[in-house]
Protein backbone atom coordinates (compact mmCIF):
# COMPACT_ATOMS: atom_id res chain seq x y z
CA UNK A 1 0.00 0.00 0.00
CA UNK A 2 0.98 3.74 -0.69
CA UNK A 3 1.71 5.01 2.38
CA UNK A 4 0.55 8.67 1.46
CA UNK A 5 -3.08 7.52 1.38
CA UNK A 6 -3.07 8.01 5.55
CA UNK A 7 -3.79 10.57 7.32
CA UNK A 8 -1.86 9.53 9.88
CA UNK A 9 1.75 8.14 10.30
CA UNK A 10 2.77 5.08 12.39
CA UNK A 11 3.74 7.15 15.40
CA UNK A 12 0.94 9.21 15.43
CA UNK A 13 -1.42 5.64 15.72
CA UNK A 14 1.01 4.89 18.84
CA UNK A 15 0.51 8.00 20.68
CA UNK A 16 -3.19 7.72 19.90
CA UNK A 17 -2.91 4.33 20.96
CA UNK A 18 -1.47 4.62 24.80
CA UNK A 19 -3.55 7.92 24.81
CA UNK A 20 -6.27 6.43 24.87
CA UNK A 21 -4.73 3.97 27.46
CA UNK A 22 -3.97 6.85 29.85
CA UNK A 23 -7.39 7.92 29.62
CA UNK A 24 -9.17 4.21 30.26
CA UNK A 25 -6.85 3.98 33.46
CA UNK A 26 -8.11 7.58 34.00
CA UNK A 27 -11.59 6.20 33.61
CA UNK A 28 -11.12 3.29 35.97
CA UNK A 29 -9.59 5.22 38.55
CA UNK A 30 -12.24 7.22 38.71
CA UNK A 31 -14.86 4.06 39.19
CA UNK A 32 -15.80 2.49 42.34
CA UNK A 33 -18.46 1.55 45.09
CA UNK A 34 -21.47 4.43 45.12
CA UNK A 35 -23.34 5.40 47.95
CA UNK A 36 -27.26 4.83 48.10
CA UNK A 37 -30.69 5.89 49.82
CA UNK A 38 -29.30 3.65 52.85
CA UNK A 39 -25.64 3.79 53.57
CA UNK A 40 -23.39 6.87 52.52
CA UNK A 41 -19.91 6.06 51.35
CA UNK A 42 -17.55 8.43 51.96
CA UNK A 43 -15.15 6.73 49.41
CA UNK A 44 -16.65 8.63 46.60
CA UNK A 45 -14.86 11.82 47.84
CA UNK A 46 -11.49 10.12 48.13
CA UNK A 47 -8.42 11.99 46.67
CA UNK A 48 -7.96 9.76 43.96
CA UNK A 49 -11.24 9.91 42.24
CA UNK A 50 -11.44 14.04 42.94
CA UNK A 51 -8.19 14.71 41.93
CA UNK A 52 -5.72 12.10 40.83
CA UNK A 53 -7.81 10.39 38.29
CA UNK A 54 -9.33 13.61 36.40
CA UNK A 55 -5.74 14.60 36.28
CA UNK A 56 -5.01 11.43 34.25
CA UNK A 57 -7.52 12.11 32.04
CA UNK A 58 -6.92 15.22 31.35
CA UNK A 59 -3.36 14.64 30.18
CA UNK A 60 -4.24 11.50 27.76
CA UNK A 61 -7.19 13.70 26.64
CA UNK A 62 -4.05 16.32 25.90
CA UNK A 63 -2.01 13.75 24.77
CA UNK A 64 -4.20 12.28 21.95
CA UNK A 65 -5.07 16.07 20.91
CA UNK A 66 -0.67 15.83 20.28
CA UNK A 67 -1.35 12.73 18.84
CA UNK A 68 -3.77 14.21 16.21
CA UNK A 69 -1.93 17.25 15.67
CA UNK A 70 1.95 15.79 15.08
CA UNK A 71 2.46 15.50 11.61
CA UNK A 72 4.19 12.88 10.26
CA UNK A 73 7.54 12.99 8.55
CA UNK A 74 6.67 11.80 4.86
CA UNK A 75 3.98 14.85 5.13
CA UNK A 76 6.12 17.32 6.17
CA UNK A 77 9.19 16.35 3.39
CA UNK A 78 6.89 15.60 0.45
CA UNK A 79 4.59 18.96 1.35
CA UNK A 80 7.90 21.34 1.33
CA UNK A 81 9.31 19.77 -1.89
CA UNK A 82 5.84 20.22 -3.70
CA UNK A 83 5.27 23.60 -2.26
CA UNK A 84 8.92 24.31 -3.77
CA UNK A 85 8.07 22.58 -7.23
CA UNK A 86 4.57 24.98 -7.14
CA UNK A 87 6.99 27.72 -6.94
CA UNK A 88 9.33 26.93 -9.00
CA UNK A 89 6.72 25.97 -11.97
CA UNK A 90 4.64 29.86 -10.97
CA UNK A 91 8.29 31.55 -11.28
CA UNK A 92 8.70 29.93 -14.64
CA UNK A 93 5.47 30.55 -16.11
CA UNK A 94 5.75 34.18 -14.74
CA UNK A 95 8.44 34.72 -17.16
CA UNK A 96 7.12 33.09 -20.24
Amino acid sequence: MDKRNFAFGRVNFIMMAVSMLIVVVGFILMSGGSSDEHQFNPEIFSTMRVKVAPIVCFIGFVSLIAGIMKKPKSFASDGHAAAKEETLTHDENKKQ
